[in-house]
């Protein structure tokens, strides 16, 4: 898959995703400090799905319903990295099908993809 990985979601967290053979654009990497707008028009230009944990993502896709070739937003309690990875690699093995094109929140507990205004919830267990 195809990901744009945004400057506050870690870089850590692109060095995974391109272990797991992924195609991966760093936010921090090639345009460090671009502006919300910017890094939404080069996942959509370049056909990569957005993993962010920046908020202001979900105004921008739900309420000014900006173009998206799909999007992640990580809502988590606990902001590590290693947990970070750990509920993408839940998401990826769970959701791939169906993330590109949709708006996706993820939490510890919870993933909502939301489809054309179209909503669904599953619910996952978190590790103890």
């Amino acid at each position: 898959m195809r990901f744009l990985v945004d400057e506050c979601t870690e870089p850590k967290v692109a060095k995974w995703l391109k272990e797991q053979r992924h195609k991966v654009y760093s936010v921090y990497d090639e345009v460090r400090g671009a502006d919300d707008d910017s890094i939404l028009k080069i996942a959509n230009e370049k056909n990569y799905i957005l993993i962010t944990n920046d908020k202001d993502f979900g105004e921008l896709i739900t309420r000014s319903k900006k173009s998206h070739k799909g999007a992640i937003l990580l809502k988590l309690e606990d902001e590590r990295t290693e947990n970070k990875i750990r509920v993408i690699q839940k998401l990826l093995k769970s959701q791939s099908k169906k993330l590109e094109g949709n708006f996706t929140i993820v939490t510890e507990k919870i993933i909502r993809i939301i489809s054309e205004g179209k909503k669904s919830k599953i619910v996952i267990e978190k590790e103890k």
